[in-house]
Protein backbone atom coordinates (compact mmCIF):
# COMPACT_ATOMS: atom_id res chain seq x y z
CA UNK A 1 0.00 0.00 0.00
CA UNK A 2 1.34 3.42 -0.93
CA UNK A 3 1.80 5.90 1.91
CA UNK A 4 0.04 9.13 0.94
CA UNK A 5 0.82 11.20 4.02
CA UNK A 6 3.67 11.48 6.46
CA UNK A 7 6.15 13.75 8.23
CA UNK A 8 9.39 15.04 6.74
CA UNK A 9 12.47 14.31 8.83
CA UNK A 10 13.96 17.67 7.82
CA UNK A 11 12.45 20.89 6.47
CA UNK A 12 14.21 24.12 5.56
CA UNK A 13 12.74 27.23 3.99
CA UNK A 14 9.37 27.08 2.19
CA UNK A 15 6.65 29.69 2.28
CA UNK A 16 4.83 29.95 5.61
CA UNK A 17 2.28 32.57 4.52
CA UNK A 18 -0.25 29.74 4.09
CA UNK A 19 -0.86 26.78 6.41
CA UNK A 20 0.50 24.60 3.62
CA UNK A 21 2.62 25.04 0.52
CA UNK A 22 1.92 23.25 -2.74
CA UNK A 23 5.03 21.58 -4.15
CA UNK A 24 5.24 20.13 -7.66
CA UNK A 25 7.69 17.28 -8.06
CA UNK A 26 10.07 17.47 -11.01
CA UNK A 27 12.85 15.27 -12.32
CA UNK A 28 16.28 16.73 -11.47
CA UNK A 29 17.12 16.78 -15.19
CA UNK A 30 14.17 19.06 -15.96
CA UNK A 31 14.25 22.85 -16.00
CA UNK A 32 12.03 24.32 -13.25
CA UNK A 33 9.02 26.02 -14.83
CA UNK A 34 7.46 27.61 -11.76
CA UNK A 35 8.34 28.60 -8.20
CA UNK A 36 6.44 25.54 -6.88
CA UNK A 37 8.76 23.11 -8.70
CA UNK A 38 11.08 20.98 -6.56
CA UNK A 39 13.59 18.44 -7.82
CA UNK A 40 13.02 14.95 -6.46
CA UNK A 41 16.37 13.47 -5.45
CA UNK A 42 16.60 9.72 -4.96
CA UNK A 43 20.42 9.41 -5.17
CA UNK A 44 23.25 11.70 -3.97
CA UNK A 45 24.57 12.13 -7.51
CA UNK A 46 21.28 13.78 -8.52
CA UNK A 47 21.97 16.77 -6.25
CA UNK A 48 24.51 18.21 -8.68
CA UNK A 49 22.16 17.55 -11.61
CA UNK A 50 19.34 19.45 -9.89
CA UNK A 51 21.62 22.39 -9.09
CA UNK A 52 22.82 22.53 -12.69
CA UNK A 53 19.19 22.48 -13.88
CA UNK A 54 18.48 25.59 -11.78
CA UNK A 55 16.38 24.19 -8.91
CA UNK A 56 16.19 26.12 -5.64
CA UNK A 57 13.70 23.63 -4.15
CA UNK A 58 14.35 19.94 -3.55
CA UNK A 59 12.69 16.88 -2.06
CA UNK A 60 15.21 14.29 -0.88
CA UNK A 61 13.80 10.77 -0.66
CA UNK A 62 15.30 8.21 1.71
CA UNK A 63 17.87 8.24 4.50
CA UNK A 64 20.35 11.02 3.78
CA UNK A 65 23.12 11.31 6.32
CA UNK A 66 24.48 14.52 4.83
CA UNK A 67 21.95 17.29 4.23
CA UNK A 68 23.22 19.80 1.64
CA UNK A 69 23.39 23.18 3.34
CA UNK A 70 24.03 25.59 0.52
CA UNK A 71 22.48 24.98 -2.86
CA UNK A 72 18.75 24.66 -2.08
CA UNK A 73 16.78 27.49 -0.51
CA UNK A 74 13.86 25.16 0.25
CA UNK A 75 14.53 21.56 1.18
CA UNK A 76 12.61 18.66 2.69
CA UNK A 77 13.64 15.08 3.39
CA UNK A 78 10.99 12.34 3.26
CA UNK A 79 11.19 8.61 4.03
CA UNK A 80 11.98 6.00 1.39
CA UNK A 81 8.28 5.03 1.38
CA UNK A 82 7.77 8.02 -0.92
CA UNK A 83 10.15 6.86 -3.63
CA UNK A 84 7.09 6.72 -5.91
CA UNK A 85 7.11 10.54 -6.17
CA UNK A 86 7.76 11.44 -9.78
CA UNK A 87 7.61 14.23 -12.32
CA UNK A 88 4.33 16.17 -12.18
CA UNK A 89 3.14 14.89 -8.80
CA UNK A 90 1.87 17.41 -6.25
CA UNK A 91 2.29 17.37 -2.49
CA UNK A 92 1.00 19.70 0.20
CA UNK A 93 3.59 20.53 2.86
CA UNK A 94 2.93 22.18 6.21
CA UNK A 95 6.37 23.79 6.72
CA UNK A 96 5.91 24.51 10.42
CA UNK A 97 5.19 20.88 11.34
CA UNK A 98 6.82 18.98 8.50
CA UNK A 99 3.58 17.13 7.81
CA UNK A 100 2.83 16.51 4.16
CA UNK A 101 0.39 14.60 1.98
CA UNK A 102 0.20 13.52 -1.60
CA UNK A 103 -2.33 15.71 -3.39
CA UNK A 104 -2.04 14.38 -6.93
CA UNK A 105 -0.07 11.68 -8.75
CA UNK A 106 0.18 12.37 -12.45
CA UNK A 107 0.61 8.70 -13.38
CA UNK A 108 -2.44 7.50 -11.43
CA UNK A 109 -6.02 7.00 -12.60
CA UNK A 110 -7.29 7.25 -9.03
CA UNK A 111 -6.64 10.81 -7.87
CA UNK A 112 -8.85 12.43 -5.26
CA UNK A 113 -8.71 15.58 -3.16
CA UNK A 114 -9.91 15.36 0.44
CA UNK A 115 -11.92 18.57 0.90
CA UNK A 116 -12.77 18.38 4.60
CA UNK A 117 -13.03 15.95 7.49
CA UNK A 118 -16.24 17.57 8.75
CA UNK A 119 -19.57 15.89 8.04
CA UNK A 120 -23.21 15.95 9.14
CA UNK A 121 -23.34 12.12 8.93
CA UNK A 122 -21.70 9.47 11.09
CA UNK A 123 -22.10 6.51 8.75
CA UNK A 124 -21.67 3.18 10.49
CA UNK A 125 -19.10 2.06 7.89
CA UNK A 126 -17.41 5.41 7.17
CA UNK A 127 -13.87 4.86 5.90
CA UNK A 128 -12.95 8.48 6.74
CA UNK A 129 -14.48 9.08 10.19
CA UNK A 130 -15.51 12.73 10.53
CA UNK A 131 -13.72 15.16 12.80
CA UNK A 132 -15.04 18.52 13.95
CA UNK A 133 -11.95 20.53 13.01
CA UNK A 134 -11.38 23.85 11.31
CA UNK A 135 -9.89 22.61 8.05
CA UNK A 136 -11.16 25.33 5.73
CA UNK A 137 -7.55 25.97 4.73
CA UNK A 138 -7.70 22.74 2.69
CA UNK A 139 -9.96 24.40 0.10
CA UNK A 140 -7.34 27.10 -0.35
CA UNK A 141 -4.63 24.46 -0.72
CA UNK A 142 -6.61 22.66 -3.42
CA UNK A 143 -7.30 25.94 -5.21
CA UNK A 144 -3.57 26.65 -5.33
CA UNK A 145 -2.85 23.09 -6.53
CA UNK A 146 -5.37 22.94 -9.40
CA UNK A 147 -3.34 25.09 -11.84
CA UNK A 148 -0.54 22.53 -11.61
CA UNK A 149 -2.63 19.43 -12.31
CA UNK A 150 -1.76 18.01 -15.71
CA UNK A 151 -4.54 19.21 -18.07
CA UNK A 152 -4.43 15.78 -19.75
CA UNK A 153 -5.76 14.18 -16.55
CA UNK A 154 -8.94 12.33 -17.51
CA UNK A 155 -10.67 12.50 -14.15
CA UNK A 156 -10.34 12.98 -10.41
CA UNK A 157 -12.62 13.09 -7.39
CA UNK A 158 -13.39 15.31 -4.43
CA UNK A 159 -14.06 13.45 -1.18
CA UNK A 160 -14.71 14.17 2.47
CA UNK A 161 -16.19 14.44 5.04
CA UNK A 162 -19.06 16.20 3.42
CA UNK A 163 -17.68 18.11 0.47
CA UNK A 164 -20.47 20.69 0.55
CA UNK A 165 -19.93 21.66 4.20
CA UNK A 166 -18.61 25.04 3.03
CA UNK A 167 -20.73 24.92 -0.08
CA UNK A 168 -20.12 28.39 -1.49
CA UNK A 169 -16.34 28.01 -1.33
CA UNK A 170 -16.58 24.52 -2.79
CA UNK A 171 -18.80 25.66 -5.66
CA UNK A 172 -16.17 28.30 -6.44
CA UNK A 173 -13.57 25.53 -6.51
CA UNK A 174 -15.66 23.56 -9.01
CA UNK A 175 -15.96 26.66 -11.18
CA UNK A 176 -12.17 26.90 -11.06
CA UNK A 177 -11.98 23.28 -12.23
CA UNK A 178 -14.10 24.12 -15.25
CA UNK A 179 -11.85 27.02 -16.26
CA UNK A 180 -8.52 25.41 -15.37
CA UNK A 181 -9.19 21.80 -16.38
CA UNK A 182 -12.06 21.96 -18.88
CA UNK A 183 -11.46 18.46 -20.26
CA UNK A 184 -11.17 16.67 -16.91
CA UNK A 185 -14.18 14.79 -15.52
CA UNK A 186 -14.93 15.68 -11.90
CA UNK A 187 -16.59 13.24 -9.49
CA UNK A 188 -17.82 14.70 -6.19
CA UNK A 189 -18.70 12.39 -3.30
CA UNK A 190 -21.42 14.02 -1.23
CA UNK A 191 -24.30 12.85 0.95
CA UNK A 192 -26.54 14.99 -1.26
CA UNK A 193 -28.51 16.65 1.52
CA UNK A 194 -27.24 20.14 0.68
CA UNK A 195 -28.96 19.94 -2.71
CA UNK A 196 -32.34 19.90 -0.97
CA UNK A 197 -31.70 23.65 -0.69
CA UNK A 198 -32.61 25.21 -4.02
CA UNK A 199 -29.80 27.78 -3.83
CA UNK A 200 -27.17 25.02 -3.60
CA UNK A 201 -28.61 22.93 -6.44
CA UNK A 202 -28.93 26.06 -8.59
CA UNK A 203 -25.36 27.19 -7.88
CA UNK A 204 -24.06 23.72 -8.79
CA UNK A 205 -26.00 23.74 -12.06
CA UNK A 206 -24.87 27.28 -12.88
CA UNK A 207 -21.27 26.06 -13.17
CA UNK A 208 -22.35 24.31 -16.39
CA UNK A 209 -19.53 21.79 -16.16
CA UNK A 210 -20.17 19.14 -18.85
CA UNK A 211 -18.44 16.33 -16.92
CA UNK A 212 -19.40 17.03 -13.31
CA UNK A 213 -21.03 14.17 -11.38
CA UNK A 214 -22.40 14.05 -7.85
CA UNK A 215 -21.96 10.62 -6.23
CA UNK A 216 -24.74 10.36 -3.65
CA UNK A 217 -25.50 7.41 -1.33
CA UNK A 218 -28.97 5.92 -0.96
CA UNK A 219 -28.59 2.85 1.20
CA UNK A 220 -32.15 1.54 1.29
CA UNK A 221 -35.62 2.01 -0.12
CA UNK A 222 -36.87 2.58 3.41
CA UNK A 223 -36.14 5.90 5.07
CA UNK A 224 -35.46 4.65 8.58
CA UNK A 225 -32.87 2.11 7.39
CA UNK A 226 -30.96 4.73 5.40
CA UNK A 227 -31.19 7.18 8.31
CA UNK A 228 -29.88 4.54 10.72
CA UNK A 229 -26.93 3.65 8.49
CA UNK A 230 -25.90 7.32 8.21
CA UNK A 231 -26.89 8.10 11.81
CA UNK A 232 -28.93 11.15 10.84
CA UNK A 233 -32.70 11.38 11.19
CA UNK A 234 -34.41 12.83 8.12
CA UNK A 235 -31.38 12.28 5.89
CA UNK A 236 -33.22 10.01 3.43
CA UNK A 237 -35.87 12.60 2.59
CA UNK A 238 -33.32 15.38 2.13
CA UNK A 239 -31.07 13.18 0.02
CA UNK A 240 -33.85 12.09 -2.35
CA UNK A 241 -35.07 15.68 -2.65
CA UNK A 242 -31.51 16.74 -3.43
CA UNK A 243 -31.22 14.14 -6.20
CA UNK A 244 -34.51 15.30 -7.71
CA UNK A 245 -33.45 18.95 -7.65
CA UNK A 246 -30.19 18.11 -9.41
CA UNK A 247 -31.89 16.01 -12.07
CA UNK A 248 -34.51 18.73 -12.56
CA UNK A 249 -31.55 20.90 -13.57
CA UNK A 250 -30.15 18.18 -15.86
CA UNK A 251 -27.14 17.46 -13.64
CA UNK A 252 -25.28 14.14 -13.58
CA UNK A 253 -26.00 11.98 -10.52
CA UNK A 254 -24.59 8.64 -9.45
CA UNK A 255 -26.36 6.74 -6.66
CA UNK A 256 -23.99 4.72 -4.45
CA UNK A 257 -25.05 1.75 -2.33
CA UNK A 258 -22.46 0.29 0.05
CA UNK A 259 -23.16 -3.39 0.70
CA UNK A 260 -22.98 -4.74 4.25
CA UNK A 261 -25.16 -6.76 6.59
CA UNK A 262 -27.75 -3.97 6.89
CA UNK A 263 -28.02 -3.15 3.19
CA UNK A 264 -26.95 -6.22 1.19
CA UNK A 265 -29.90 -8.47 2.15
CA UNK A 266 -32.30 -5.81 0.83
CA UNK A 267 -30.24 -4.61 -2.14
CA UNK A 268 -32.68 -6.13 -4.66
CA UNK A 269 -35.52 -4.17 -3.07
CA UNK A 270 -33.40 -1.00 -3.06
CA UNK A 271 -32.56 -1.44 -6.75
CA UNK A 272 -36.21 -2.05 -7.67
CA UNK A 273 -37.12 1.13 -5.79
CA UNK A 274 -34.43 3.07 -7.66
CA UNK A 275 -35.61 1.63 -10.98
CA UNK A 276 -39.18 2.71 -10.26
CA UNK A 277 -38.60 6.06 -8.60
CA UNK A 278 -35.22 7.34 -9.78
CA UNK A 279 -34.61 5.86 -13.25
CA UNK A 280 -33.42 9.34 -14.22
CA UNK A 281 -30.09 8.94 -12.40
CA UNK A 282 -27.05 8.47 -14.62
CA UNK A 283 -25.44 5.54 -12.82
CA UNK A 284 -25.85 3.27 -9.82
CA UNK A 285 -22.76 1.86 -8.06
CA UNK A 286 -23.23 -1.22 -5.88
CA UNK A 287 -20.14 -1.27 -3.70
CA UNK A 288 -18.40 -3.86 -1.57
CA UNK A 289 -17.46 -2.72 1.93
CA UNK A 290 -14.02 -1.30 2.73
CA UNK A 291 -13.31 -2.66 6.21
CA UNK A 292 -11.61 0.38 7.68
CA UNK A 293 -12.56 3.40 9.79
CA UNK A 294 -15.89 2.97 11.56
CA UNK A 295 -16.45 -0.34 9.75
CA UNK A 296 -13.80 -1.93 12.00
CA UNK A 297 -15.54 -0.78 15.16
CA UNK A 298 -18.89 -1.99 13.79
CA UNK A 299 -17.57 -5.20 12.25
CA UNK A 300 -19.94 -7.49 14.18
CA UNK A 301 -22.90 -5.47 12.90
CA UNK A 302 -21.75 -4.98 9.31
CA UNK A 303 -19.77 -7.96 8.03
CA UNK A 304 -21.55 -10.29 5.64
CA UNK A 305 -19.83 -12.65 3.23
CA UNK A 306 -20.57 -11.57 -0.35
CA UNK A 307 -21.40 -15.21 -1.10
CA UNK A 308 -24.44 -14.80 1.12
CA UNK A 309 -25.99 -12.01 -0.95
CA UNK A 310 -25.17 -13.21 -4.47
CA UNK A 311 -28.80 -13.76 -5.42
CA UNK A 312 -29.98 -10.40 -4.08
CA UNK A 313 -27.15 -8.62 -5.91
CA UNK A 314 -27.93 -10.38 -9.18
CA UNK A 315 -31.63 -9.53 -8.84
CA UNK A 316 -30.78 -5.90 -8.12
CA UNK A 317 -28.55 -5.61 -11.17
CA UNK A 318 -31.28 -7.15 -13.32
CA UNK A 319 -33.88 -4.71 -11.99
CA UNK A 320 -31.72 -1.72 -12.88
CA UNK A 321 -30.55 -2.91 -16.30
CA UNK A 322 -34.14 -3.83 -17.23
CA UNK A 323 -35.14 -0.24 -16.44
CA UNK A 324 -32.33 1.12 -18.61
CA UNK A 325 -30.28 2.34 -15.64
CA UNK A 326 -26.52 1.96 -16.00
CA UNK A 327 -25.13 -0.03 -13.07
CA UNK A 328 -21.68 -1.13 -11.92
CA UNK A 329 -20.45 -3.44 -9.17
CA UNK A 330 -17.42 -2.08 -7.30
CA UNK A 331 -14.92 -3.53 -4.84
CA UNK A 332 -15.98 -7.18 -5.09
CA UNK A 333 -13.72 -9.87 -6.58
CA UNK A 334 -15.20 -11.76 -9.49
CA UNK A 335 -14.89 -15.16 -7.80
CA UNK A 336 -17.57 -14.23 -5.24
CA UNK A 337 -19.95 -12.76 -7.83
CA UNK A 338 -22.54 -14.54 -9.95
CA UNK A 339 -21.26 -14.70 -13.50
CA UNK A 340 -24.42 -12.91 -14.60
CA UNK A 341 -23.07 -9.68 -13.07
CA UNK A 342 -19.52 -9.96 -14.38
CA UNK A 343 -20.28 -7.49 -17.20
CA UNK A 344 -21.06 -4.88 -14.51
CA UNK A 345 -18.09 -5.74 -12.23
CA UNK A 346 -15.20 -3.33 -12.69
CA UNK A 347 -11.74 -2.66 -11.29
CA UNK A 348 -12.56 0.14 -8.90
CA UNK A 349 -10.23 0.08 -5.90
CA UNK A 350 -7.70 2.93 -5.96
CA UNK A 351 -4.24 1.76 -7.00
CA UNK A 352 -2.61 2.92 -3.77
CA UNK A 353 -4.73 0.54 -1.62
CA UNK A 354 -5.31 -2.38 -3.98
CA UNK A 355 -3.80 -5.87 -3.84
CA UNK A 356 -4.46 -9.54 -4.50
CA UNK A 357 -4.13 -12.56 -2.22
CA UNK A 358 -2.22 -15.78 -2.78
CA UNK A 359 -5.37 -17.54 -3.95
CA UNK A 360 -5.48 -15.16 -6.93
CA UNK A 361 -2.40 -16.78 -8.47
CA UNK A 362 -3.32 -18.48 -11.71
CA UNK A 363 -6.76 -16.86 -11.92
CA UNK A 364 -7.62 -16.07 -15.54
CA UNK A 365 -9.83 -13.16 -14.46
CA UNK A 366 -7.22 -11.39 -12.32
CA UNK A 367 -6.58 -8.58 -14.82
CA UNK A 368 -10.29 -7.75 -14.85
CA UNK A 369 -10.90 -8.26 -11.14
CA UNK A 370 -11.24 -5.60 -8.45
CA UNK A 371 -8.92 -7.42 -6.08
CA UNK A 372 -8.98 -6.39 -2.43
CA UNK A 373 -8.52 -3.37 -0.19
CA UNK A 374 -5.25 -3.27 1.76
CA UNK A 375 -6.56 -0.67 4.22
CA UNK A 376 -7.87 -1.39 7.69
CA UNK A 377 -8.56 -5.04 8.50
CA UNK A 378 -9.48 -6.72 5.22
CA UNK A 379 -12.12 -9.45 5.42
CA UNK A 380 -11.79 -12.24 2.87
CA UNK A 381 -14.82 -14.16 1.65
CA UNK A 382 -14.84 -17.93 2.05
CA UNK A 383 -15.54 -18.05 -1.68
CA UNK A 384 -12.24 -16.54 -2.81
CA UNK A 385 -10.54 -18.96 -5.20
CA UNK A 386 -8.89 -18.77 -8.62
CA UNK A 387 -11.14 -18.87 -11.67
CA UNK A 388 -9.67 -21.40 -14.06
CA UNK A 389 -12.33 -21.66 -16.75
CA UNK A 390 -13.53 -18.94 -19.09
CA UNK A 391 -17.05 -17.61 -18.76
CA UNK A 392 -19.39 -19.03 -21.40
CA UNK A 393 -19.86 -16.81 -24.45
Amino acid sequence: MLQLRGTASYVRGFDTSHPSEVVRIAAPTETPRHAVDAAVIQRPDEIGTAIHSGFTKAVLVGNHTAIPEGPFRDLMVVPADYSYLSDGDLIGLQPKTGKFRSLYRRGSKHNSFLVTERCNHNCLMCSQPPRNVDDRWVLDEISRALPFVDPATKSFAFTGGETLTDWQEFIALLAQCKSTLPDTAIHVLTNGRAFARTEVAAAWADIEHPQLTAGIPIYAAVDHIHDYVVQAKGAFDETVLGVLKLKDRKQRVEVRVVLHALTAPIVAETCRWLARNLPIVDHVALMGLENTGFAIANDAMLWIDPLDYQDQLADGVTALTSAGVRVSVYNLPRCVLPRSVWPQAVQSISDWKNAYVEACSGCIEKERCSGFFTTGRPRISRGVSPILDAAPA
